[in-house]
């Protein structure tokens, strides 16, 4: 049994690098630590914390620990299927599993239990990850701050008495702490990118479609304004990690990402041409934090002031249009552009009460509507010692500069390479 040391509560430096995929999955493959152990890990995990963080709804133990078994057993017999072989995922209780339920966190949706797996579902087993459990969330998907869930408020691992962020704040909080090593989500208006800012994960939406949305609460009414927002997700603790699992789940639209290999993207040499986003709102440690790490992206890349559209609205009727006009205008002189990803301090769950908005979307929503691919990355602390963001957007189907860049800053930064919460090692 893993002994977790207790959670922080103020803004002590937190501890303990974590294992990513990609770290893991060499070990896996090697058969240098067996799937089951790591599953168990994970269990340990849930069970120190989900009592204090409640970052799911639904844990799968034991069939998590059979399935491990059966990993193990393939890889033994030279059956290895990739870096997700063996390795423990959580669902955000939006996409459908078969025979498990799917509840959005919605009072009446407790007891529901779909006959069929959501494809990226699909696609996460066919590449043999382990799906650990359902991961709790905003009701329905409703907000940004994981409070209103009728299973319970998720709280933000470095203090709990702070939001998470949402809607995929479980899935965060999950990540975060080790109880998992990659999550599936949703973001409609920054619904993964958001809790991934507050809790100091990495939160990445692709291009529109690049994920198949198929069987996210199948058979359920759904706004068409849901339909045209809505991107399906990837919560991990890098961007390596993220390409790890787009090169099982993206889908091959066009011939651009007919044979794409995400994490070999992320090795080719480049200097982008880095738009700092200058007509954004945010409370001045945000600014300041945002600022200190522009300084680490010139080194990076060039960097040169743009306005970005931030508030397009909505209409329907529109939207492919505006779509392709801000492909061609705001990336016209820029490969990305880059803005915090909140524009607050995490609050308290007190402080914004049943506000469902009471982390603003307002730096988020606008990559939604234009179907861009984005990315939020920790970038520091705030006065609190809770985590805050860096979002890089770029222009859409060009998902491989947005984590590229991405992961050149993780590599030349310390910010995300600690657990709020001490795990045992596992390698």
């Amino acid at each position: 049994m893993v002994t977790a040391t207790p959670l922080l509560s103020s803004g002590t430096t937190p501890r303990t690098t974590p294992v990513t995929i990609a770290h893991l999955s060499t070990q896996v493959r090697d058969q240098r630590i067996s799937p089951v152990a790591i599953v168990q890990q994970c269990l340990a995990r849930i069970e120190a914390l989900q009592p204090t963080v409640n970052a799911f709804i639904t844990v799968l133990a034991d069939r998590a620990l059979a399935d491990a078994k059966t990993a193990e057993l393939e890889i033994a017999a030279g059956r290895w299927r990739g870096p997700l072989h063996g390795v423990p995922v959580g669902i955000k209780d939006m996409f459908d599993t078969a025979g498990i339920r799917t509840t959005a966190a919605f009072e009446h949706f407790r007891n529901r239990v779909p006959t069929e797996d959501a494809v990226a579902v699909r696609k996460l087993k066919e590449a043999g990850a382990i799906i650990i459990g359902k991961t709790n969330m905003h009701k329905l998907a409703m907000g940004t701050t994981s409070v209103d869930s009728y299973f319970g408020a998720v709280h933000n691992p470095y203090n709990v008495a702070h939001i998470a962020g949402g809607s995929s704040g479980g899935s965060a909080a999950a990540v975060a702490t080790g109880m998992c090593y990659a999550t599936l989500d949703t973001d409609a208006i920054g619904s993964c990118r958001l809790p991934a800012s507050c809790c100091g994960v990495t939160g990445f939406k692709g291009t529109y479609a690049l994920i198949n949305n198929r069987g996210i609460l199948a058979g359920e009414p759904v706004d068409d304004a849901i339909l045209w927002l809505a991107h399906a997700a990837i919560t991990t603790q890098s961007a390596e990690d993220t390409a790890l699992l787009l090169n099982a789940m993206a889908e091959p639209n066009d011939s651009s990402r007919q044979n794409a290999d995400y994490r070999i993207a992320l090795q080719q040499i480049q200097r982008p041409r880095i738009g700092r986003v200058s007509n954004f709102s945010a409370q001045r440690r945000v600014k300041s934090i945002f600022e200190a790490a522009v300084h680490v992206l010139c080194r990076l890349g060039v960097v040169t002031d743009v306005l970005a559209p931030l508030s397009p609205g909505f209409d329907v009727h529109h939207i492919e249009a505006d779509r392709k006009n801000v492909t061609e205008s705001l990336f016209d002189a820029n490969d990305v552009i880059v803005l915090p990803t909140a524009a607050v301090a995490t609050p308290t769950i007190t402080a914004i009460g049943s506000n469902a908005l009471g982390l603003s979307p307002q730096n988020t929503q606008f990559a939604n509507y234009y179907g861009l691919p984005a990315i939020s990355v920790p970038c520091g602390f705030d006065h609190h010692g809770l985590p805050v963001g860096l979002q890089i957007v770029g222009k859409a189907g060009d998902d491989e500069t947005v984590l590229r860049l991405a992961h050149q800053y993780q590599q030349a930064v310390t910010w995300g390479r600690s657990y709020p919460m001490a795990p045992a090692d596992i390698a």
